[in-house]
């Protein structure tokens, strides 16, 4: 038992020290902003040692913006998990709508000391745009294989640079609702509607 028991352990420890260091390091980049920040004092406030702060992150943006992974993949995840007879934009409008209801951080339901956080650092907001950038290209990926043709097909690259743009649009408008000041509820109102208006435009003519 303790063979088997000492992995879980040991991974849980890592998923503390992980978390901690992020704890630490937000609350750093809020009180006094990211660019201003070090990996030095990051690591003094979790007590750790500046090569452990590096070992779990590896560049200072890693700490800033912890979901980079899970909002590369969430257009090309929707698609993949679409309903059966579900087009692409119905999927993508649908899982939407569902961050939206849940007030996910992907989708810019950030809270506004981190959106201004983010829109007051010129290296995060550049790093922002390539994920963007990333996420598109993820998409792009997942739409070749429903259209059964190459990622650099012209209507493949079309596709999802338009629908890409309608996500970026709509995370761009919850950022800056948000940093207007407006509370996380009336956001999900505007955007709703808002969302719906975009969808729609697209939707009638890539259903297909």
């Amino acid at each position: 038992m303790t063979t088997e028991t000492a992995p879980g352990l040991r991974e849980s420890k890592k998923q503390e020290t992980r978390q901690l260091i992020s704890d630490h390091a937000t609350r750093l980049f809020i009180a006094q902003g990211f660019d201003r920040t070090t990996i030095a004092e990051i690591a003094d406030a979790a007590r750790v040692a500046k090569k452990t702060v590096t070992n779990y992150f590896a560049r200072k943006e890693d700490l800033a913006l912890d979901h980079q992974e899970e909002f590369v993949a969430s257009l090309a995840d929707a698609v993949n998990a679409r309903r059966p007879e579900e087009s692409v934009p119905a999927a993508l409008r649908r899982a939407f709508a569902d961050a939206v209801a849940a007030r996910d951080p992907v989708a810019g339901f950030s809270g506004p000391e981190f959106a201004r956080m983010v829109a007051d650092s010129p290296t995060l907001t550049a790093c922002l745009r390539g994920l963007h950038d990333q996420r598109e290209q993820r998409l792009a990926g997942a739409l070749a294989e429903v259209m059964e043709t190459d990622p650099d097909d012209i209507a493949v690259e079309a596709v999802a640079g338009l629908l890409g743009a309608v996500h970026r649009v709509l995370f761009q408008r919850i950022q800056a609702l948000t940093l207007a000041g407006q509370p996380a509820d009336r956001i999900a109102e505007l955007i709703a509607a808002d969302a719906t208006r975009a969808f729609d435009l697209l939707e009638a003519g890539l259903s297909a």
